[in-house]
C-alpha cells in the first residue's frame, strides 16, 4: 500500500496544506479551488505574506523595491482577488490583511517598505467600504514589533548600497534592527490570540493596532498631523474657488 506523503503541519481532516507563491495568480487560484473543493466555503483570508528592506528610499534598488512589492502589494491583490468571488457568493466571510506600524507611520531606513504598508492600507479602506454591503468584512491588522524572526535576512534584506550622509538617520535604524533582534516587545502568542479574538467579532473593525507601541506611533502621528494641519489651514483653505 502506497503511503500518503508525510505533511510537516501534521494530519487532520480540518487542514488542508497546499503551494501558493503569492506572486503567481494561477497558484492562487488553485489554491483557492482546492480548499473550496474540500471545505465547500471560505470564511477567513489572512494575507500575511510579506518582507521588508531596510535602507534609506535613495538607498534602496530597484531590484529590491520592485521583488518587494510583488510580494507585499500584487501578492496581497492576487490571493484576495482569487479568495473574494467565494466570499461574495457566500454574503459572508472575512478578509484580514496585515499591515505594520510602518503602514500608519512610515520611517527613516524602511521608507519603501512602509510604502508598501501604505498600499495595503488603502487597498483595504476600499475594500472595507466596497464588501460591507455584501456581508463581507475587511480588516488591516497593524502590528508593532513582535519577537519573531522578521529582523532576520530570512524576512528582512539590508540595502547593499550605504550612503554616509544618512548614518544619523536610516543608519541608525540599521543598528537598531540589530540591537531588537529577538528582543522585540510583542508576544507572537497573544498576536495568533488576538485574531482569533478578531474573527469572531460580530462587528470587527476596518483597523486593529497590535501592540503598545502602535498604540503610541499612532497617537503621536495623529497629534503631529493635527497640529500640522491647523498651522497650514489658511492656505489649505485659500485654494477653493471663490463664489
Amino acid at each position: 500500500m502506497k503511503r500518503a506523503p508525510f505533511s510537516p503541519l501534521g494530519e487532520s481532516p480540518a487542514l488542508l496544506p497546499v503551494a501558493l507563491d503569492v506572486t503567481s495568480e494561477a497558484q492562487a487560484k488553485a489554491a483557492v479551488d482546492a480548499a473550496v473543493q474540500k471545505f465547500g466555503r471560505i470564511d477567513v483570508l489572512v494575507n500575511n505574506a510579506g518582507f521588508g528592506l531596510l535602507a534609506a528610499v535613495e538607498e534602496s534598488s530597484d531590484a529590491g523595491v520592485r521583488r518587494m512589492y510583488d510580494t507585499n502589494v500584487f501578492g496581497l491583490l492576487n490571493v484576495s482577488r482569487a479568495v473574494l468571488p467565494v466570499m461574495r457568493r457566500q454574503r459572508s466571510g472575512h478578509v484580514i490583511n496585515m499591515s505594520s506600524i510602518g503602514g500608519y507611520r512610515a520611517a527613516a531606513g524602511f521608507g519603501v517598505y512602509s510604502s508598501t504598508k501604505f498600499a495595503v492600507e488603502g487597498i483595504t479602506e476600499a475594500m472595507h467600504a466596497e464588501l460591507k454591503p455584501l456581508g463581507v468584512h475587511a480588516t488591516v491588522v497593524e502590528p508593532g514589533y513582535f519577537r519573531t524572526d522578521f529582523l532576520d535576512a530570512s524576512s528582512l534584506l539590508v540595502g547593499k548600497e550605504i550612503i554616509d550622509d544618512y548614518d544619523q538617520t536610516s543608519g541608525n535604524v540599521r543598528r537598531f534592527a540589530v540591537g531588537m533582534n529577538h528582543d522585540q516587545p510583542g508576544d507572537p502568542g497573544k498576536l495568533a490570540t488576538a485574531l482569533v479574538t478578531l474573527v469572531d467579532a460580530p462587528t470587527p473593525p476596518l483597523r486593529l493596532a497590535l501592540g503598545t507601541d502602535t498604540l503610541k506611533a499612532i497617537a503621536e502621528k495623529n497629534a503631529y498631523v493635527a497640529a500640522e494641519t491647523e498651522a497650514w489651514t489658511e492656505l489649505s483653505r485659500s485654494t477653493d474657488f471663490q463664489n
